[in-house]
């Protein structure tokens, strides 16, 4: 159903799902991803080509893994964590490294942080939650400065042989799963999971995209049968006179 629901209605239902699975959300990303996902973060961080002493922001931070792989690699990187699904936040402000990372409350469609602020910005699983993709991206170049990354991991619509047997685990086994873990109540954020994933662009189309957006050297891997994708770009820098 949540898959199904347009502008402000989806976005109250997405804030909403995400706070409720806050508690389980990292033990279920790993158990769906058999662990991959956080390689594909640390890819997403590699992808972010981030300067030693710059400014990065996890955009759609959750419970901060994103945001903890870059305080890990890069110690002397000021962290901005930005998310509306404070349950997720408060989830990460738990760990051992949440007093390195700065959390905000923020909406990825109007982020309020000044042109040209960071130097990349990340995200996971932000882009096929959002009710105007192009107005997100947009925000983020907008914070982004000149030369800086984008870097986007998110879910892709299974393709090929093995598109069956895919759709089958979206299905029948992630909410299984969710409804095994995360209780009854969660049990529809598992069910909108797949709904979404098949709804969502393939990884050509969100790379044009981000070229409308604004972005030039656009780039994407897919990860996991296909079902996974690292999108980046850049922004562009304007010569001087």
């Amino acid at each position: 159903m949540g898959a199904r629901l347009q502008g402000e209605e989806k976005s109250s239902y997405v804030q909403n799902m995400f706070g409720r699975i806050a508690e389980r959300y990292n033990l279920l990303n790993r158990l769906m991803t058999l662990g991959q996902d956080q390689r594909w973060r640390r890819f997403v961080v590699k992808q972010g080509r981030i300067p030693e002493t710059g400014a990065v922001l996890d955009l759609a931070t959750g419970t901060g893994d994103i945001a903890f792989e870059v305080v890990s690699s890069h110690p002397n990187v000021h962290v901005v964590g930005a998310d509306f699904a404070l349950p997720m936040m408060f989830v990460g402000q738990r760990d051992s490294r949440g007093e390195r990372v700065q959390w905000c409350a923020a909406d990825a469609m109007q982020l309020p942080f000044p042109d040209g602020t960071f130097d990349a910005v990340l995200s996971g699983y932000l882009v096929r939650n959002v009710i105007d993709i192009q107005q997100t991206l947009r925000e983020q170049v907008r914070v982004l400065r000149e030369g800086g990354r984008i870097v986007i991991l998110d879910t892709t619509p299974p393709r090929g042989l093995l598109r069956p047997f895919i759709l089958a685990y979206l299905k029948f086994g992630i909410p299984l799963l969710g409804r095994l873990v995360a209780g009854r109540n969660a049990a529809d954020a598992y069910r909108y999971l797949p709904e979404s994933t098949q709804a969502f662009k393939t990884p050509e189309e969100l790379a044009e995209l981000m070229k409308a957006a604004g972005m030039e050297n656009v780039g994407y891997r897919t990860f996991m049968l296909g079902t996974m994708a690292v999108h980046w770009g850049e922004k562009p820098t304007r010569p001087r006179r």
